[in-house]
């Protein structure tokens, strides 16, 4: 398959690069942040961004979705990283739908259509440590008469504290490290027992932390199979990744869209820095490293789409080399800006902040690297 985006691929994207840019540009997280705003997004663009398909893009069309693939996901993903858009679209219409679509089921077919219209949203509570650690699952869902009860707490909790539903992962059997016995649940964030705990995070996007003590679930929440949620589990962060791999290509290339004309303006000694010959090799250097991340990532994603089951070790190469990319692009932005690509006063800045939070999520470089090796048998 070409690495290259289809006609209906490069539609789609101009549709979404024009919403994006015109309703949350980076002026838009500015406000928002500056503001304090009590949820970190906007309800109302979400609508919009409902309305034009993306809320449901990856859920059928039979429940209100778009149908469309990953690839058409990471497509928006790289504008909302462009524009550095505070959004519920990686939680909702890429964890929250995958989840739900793989789980199946009545409820899950009535949830997606409640997604697709932008009337749900959904966080994915996983992680209980300082770094991604998703094979460690302390919280416990004891068996309690038809249904559990879930005790524990979760951590860096994307949208947590916006979310209408929340999906958690729990032990039902075994040790914290096993493999087997893992649920994921449906639970209700308003439950008695739920205390939620919102997170502003050095790039003005929103996680939280989140206890549960003594909840009350019901059976009928369960997601997928009892005690066999691992694999549930890992579709949703290949998923999540792979769409993360997207926003960092798209905050990367914007940075280095930015720092390029920057180059071309900024006079220094007399003439534009862009002609000195240091700056230009660096700035080609970091041209070829992104168009290598971008061919990786796109690969990714269509491995998603056409032979899931196999996507494992594409996924964890686009990662691991976005997060890398990212890292240059985000550090050249910064110098080659000089004095003021330190301050806040012009944007560059937030690229660097907003790429060192998409480099933790759901696993860094270095936990990609080791992921791919053990694919490999090493």
């Amino acid at each position: 398959m070409a690495l290259v985006l289809t006609e209906e691929q490069s539609m789609l994207r101009d549709s979404a690069r024009g919403l994006v840019a015109d309703r949350a540009p980076i002026a838009h997280l500015r406000k928002l942040r500056d503001s304090r705003d009590a949820d970190g997004v906007s309800r109302e663009i979400w609508k919009e961004f409902a309305a034009m398909g993306f809320a449901g893009i990856l859920a059928p069309e039979d429940h209100g979705g778009s149908g469309l693939g990953h690839v058409e996901a990471g497509v928006v993903m790289e504008e909302i990283g462009r524009n550095l858009t505070p959004s519920p679209f990686l939680s909702t219409a890429i964890l929250g739908a995958t989840a739900l679509k793989r789980a199946g089921g009545v409820r899950s077919g009535d949830l997606l259509s409640k997604l697709s219209a932008g009337d749900l949203l959904l966080a994915l509570a996983l992680d209980e440590k300082p770094k991604h650690t998703p094979k460690h699952i302390e919280t416990k869902a004891a068996r309690s008469g038809n249904g559990f009860t879930l005790s524990g707490a979760k951590t860096f909790v994307v949208d947590g504290h916006i979310a209408d539903l929340l999906i958690v992962t729990a032990r039902t059997a075994g040790g914290a490290d096993d493999k087997d016995g893992v649920t994921v649940l449906l639970v209700d964030p308003k439950a008695k027992g739920v205390s939620i705990e919102r997170t502003i995070m050095v790039d003005a996007h929103n996680a939280a932390r989140i206890t549960f003590d003594n909840v009350a679930v019901d059976a009928d929440a369960v997601l997928g199979e009892i005690d066999a949620g691992a694999p549930l589990v890992e579709a949703i962060l290949d998923a999540g990744r792979a769409c993360v791999a997207s926003e960092l290509v798209g905050l990367s290339e914007e940075a280095f869209d930015r720092t390029v004309a920057y180059l071309k303006e900024r006079k220094q000694f007399g003439k534009v820095i862009g002609e000195f010959q240091g700056l230009q090799h660096r700035a080609s250097h970091l041209y070829c490293e992104l168009e290598v991340t971008r061919a990786a990532v796109l690969k990714a994603l269509q491995m998603l789409d056409t032979d899931a089951d196999k996507a494992r070790p594409y996924v964890a190469v686009a990662k691991a080399r976005a997060c890398g990319s990212a890292d240059l692009a985000v550090r050249e932005a910064v110098q080659m800006h000089g004095g003021n690509g330190m301050t806040d006063a012009i944007d560059i800045g937030l690229f660097m902040k907003r790429a060192r939070v998409c480099q933790e999520l759901f696993g860094d470089a270095r936990f990609h690297a080791n992921r791919i090796a053990k694919i490999r048998g090493y």
